[in-house]
């Protein structure tokens, strides 16, 4: 298959650049800068960023039609929803959401006429569950979840089959850049601290690396039978299976209880 992968510099792009390209794939690696791709062995390199038009444009002349999409590419900032900037809201909605947006409507017709595709969208544990401090990163998944559930609906008409991705806590470098630089010297520090010492107890070996991301991501490009939305890690299961279980005063008791936060 022809695989086109966004954000592909570091994370889970890269990893699932590697993981597809080791399983025989042909794989189109994209990023905003080329240079973080010199290292990757690939079919093809291109210049891409997602909230731009043109640049979409470019790539996808180059890459011709594609077997395969990942919507990968996202950005991510903590912060309190009553102080958060809005110019980096709108950041984060850009590229995360608006940016699958773009993608997916560059690749569908062509998967449309051909009969067949996969489009795999990155979501998150966070775009089912609402966390402190993320309420912009978790609304930019949750838009995502809707959207790719109402695609897989329209799309899979055609054959064009939809996965949504909903990975839980993994060691990468977007969770370094999504730092608390919008709470620091706010009335919410404690929250934040609170929070991260409490969502790392989720994996006590240690959060892993972008790996079993990677490999369920080519897993589901590869098996048809695959579901809609599909939880990686153990901590995804863990909350996804007691967010579905519980109503929601249910779910925040064990969530506070079980996170230790008082806040």
């Amino acid at each position: 298959m022809r695989i086109l992968i966004t954000g592909c510099s570091t994370g889970f792009g890269r990893a699932t650049s590697i993981e597809a390209t080791r399983r025989g794939h042909e794989v189109v690696a994209t990023a905003r800068d080329i240079t973080t791709l010199t290292d990757l062995d690939v079919a093809q390199r291109l210049v891409l960023d997602v909230t731009d038009q043109a640049s979409i444009d470019s790539a996808m002349a180059e890459a011709g039609t594609v077997d395969a999409l990942v919507n990968n590419a996202g950005v991510d900032r903590h912060g309190p929803v009553e102080a958060y900037p809005e110019d980096v809201a709108r950041w984060i909605m850009d590229t995360n959401f608006w940016g699958t947006f773009r993608m997916t409507c560059a690749v569908a017709p062509a998967m449309r006429e051909q009969g067949s595709g996969v489009i795999v969208n990155m979501s998150s544990v966070q775009g089912r569950v609402g966390t402190p401090l993320g309420g912009i990163y978790s609304a930019s998944k949750a838009a995502i979840e809707s959207y790719s559930e109402s695609a897989h609906f329209e799309l899979g008409h055609f054959g064009i089959r939809l996965v949504i991705m909903q990975p839980g806590y993994f060691d990468t470098p977007m969770a370094a850049k999504g730092s608390n630089e919008l709470v620091d010297g706010t009335e919410y520090e404690a929250l934040a601290e609170q929070w991260s010492s409490g969502s790392d107890s989720l994996n006590p070996a240690g959060r892993p690396g972008p790996e079993p991301v990677a490999t369920a991501i080519v897993d589901a490009i590869e098996n048809g039978e695959t579901p809609l939305r599909v939880p990686v890690g153990d901590d995804a299961h863990l909350v996804l299976g007691a967010r579905s279980a519980m109503d929601d005063s249910e779910f925040e008791d064990v969530m506070r209880s079980t996170l230790d936060l008082y806040w």
